[in-house]
């Protein structure tokens, strides 16, 4: 079991264009309504390809409601906590070439309480869960410390935490000592103040994440594929997408890869490409399923430190 907490989710629409001109009218080829956050997307990929998770959601006013109403059609076992707030909205405007445009709200404030409750919840859901996956950023004003303090709390209870955050809120996390994280490139960059342009700088880069607390590293590269750093190794894995679609929950469906199969090693490494490459070729922030994950085009090997970084993350 892995249960989720996603303390900032989102409604998130996805529109399709063939090119984005600011100022332009623009008419969209399609649209896509999706349940959105990370965590809710790690469950979501979870879900699809039949490992058990369940999701823990504060939720609120008309957009909260919605939220929940997609995600009960989907049949994701879910712990929902009302809050005062409003649940936020996100829009992505998707081209053909696979580019993203995100405008993301920021969300509502959870207080204290409601903090307090969000905590209960996920201690009372997890049981015997083998992971708590903490996702996503922090809603406005709560403490950047917050990730660190639930890490602290669940692992007290037995629970190994996955944490995929960014900013502030990734940094103060590590001391917690998180049993993983999962950054992306530029997120690497911004923790630890280094220009990441080939892979051994990426590498680098996750060790020193390691050197201030998280066990596991499992980087995300974008186009350029992932890194993935243990105690006993350091891998690398790419997979090309032949039609990019949107990238939007790629991340989060490689983080559900990467548990579903175990979390050690070479073998997670090429899972969690597969289940990532996969989502980037599907409309809007859908999470593959097994007919979409395709493993015989996931290259993994001993990591080159030399190899240059062609995408920008």
């Amino acid at each position: 079991m892995i249960v989720t907490l996603t303390l900032n989710p989102s409604l998130d629409r996805t529109i399709e264009v063939g090119s984005l001109t600011r100022g332009a009218v623009i008419r969209a080829a399609a649209a896509h309504l999706d349940p959105g956050g990370k965590g809710v997307n790690v469950s979501r990929a979870l879900l699809a390809n039949g490992v058990r998770s369940r999701a823990v959601i504060p939720f609120g006013g008309d957009e909260g409601g919605r939220l929940i109403g997609l995600l009960s059609a989907e049949g994701i076992d879910m712990v929902t906590v009302p809050v005062t707030g409003p649940t936020r909205s996100n829009v992505a405007l998707a081209e053909p070439d696979g580019t993203i445009t995100k405008i993301n709200e920021p969300g509502t404030e959870l207080s204290a309480a409601e903090l307090d409750a969000v905590a209960e919840a996920v201690l009372g859901a997890a049981g015997s869960a083998d992971w708590v996956v903490a996702s996503g950023s922090l809603p406005p004003q709560v403490p950047t410390d917050l990730y660190a303090r639930l890490c602290r709390r669940f692992a007290h209870a037995g629970i190994l935490v996955a944490i995929d955050t960014s900013g502030p809120a990734l940094t103060a996390a590590l001391p917690a000592r998180p049993a993983l994280v999962k950054p992306n490139r530029e997120e690497l960059a911004e923790a630890t103040g280094m220009a990441i342009t080939v892979l051994g700088d990426a590498i680098e880069a996750a060790g020193r994440l390691r050197a201030m607390g998280a066990g596991t590293v499992l980087a995300s590269l974008g186009a350029d594929g992932a890194v993935l750093i243990q105690d006993d190794g350091v891998w690398y894995g790419e997979g090309p997408v032949a039609e990019p679609r949107s990238a939007v929950g790629a991340g989060d469906a490689m983080l559900a890869g990467f548990l579903a199969a175990g979390a050690r090693g070479e073998a997670a490494l090429a899972e969690a490409l597969a289940w990532g490459t996969a989502a980037v070729g599907l409309p809007g922030s859908r999470m593959p399923g097994p007919a979409d994950i395709r493993r015989d085009h996931i290259r993994t090997s001993t990591a080159d430190p030399a190899l240059p970084l062609r995408s920008g993350g």
